[in-house]
């Protein structure tokens, strides 16, 4: 996804709305561990991951930049019970 030069930065007060609107598209997002997320799409045909990358595409302009919160991301997650702990061998 392009990045604009002057990209706005999402606050942390829009973690919840920010999650929320995801889910809405019907992508399963979720921590993996402590320290990572994932928006999950593989299941989509061809055609429904072209329009729900356009819908992702839309929330990603609207909350802006959000590297930085990633960590809260994961922890706002975890809280909802949007969680996968995974073994140091890959395995749930």
């Amino acid at each position: 996804m392009a990045q604009s030069i002057n990209r706005r930065l999402m606050k942390v007060g829009e973690i919840p709305a920010f999650v929320e609107e995801v889910i809405g598209t019907g992508c399963n997002i979720c921590a993996v561990g402590h320290d990572k997320y994932v928006v999950g799409d593989a299941d989509l045909s061809k055609a429904e991951y072209e329009k729900i990358r356009r819908e992702l595409e839309k929330i990603e302009d609207a909350y802006g930049e959000r590297d930085f919160l990633k960590l809260e991301i994961v922890r706002y997650l975890r809280s909802i019970g949007r969680y996968l702990d995974v073994n140091a061998d890959g395995s749930e």
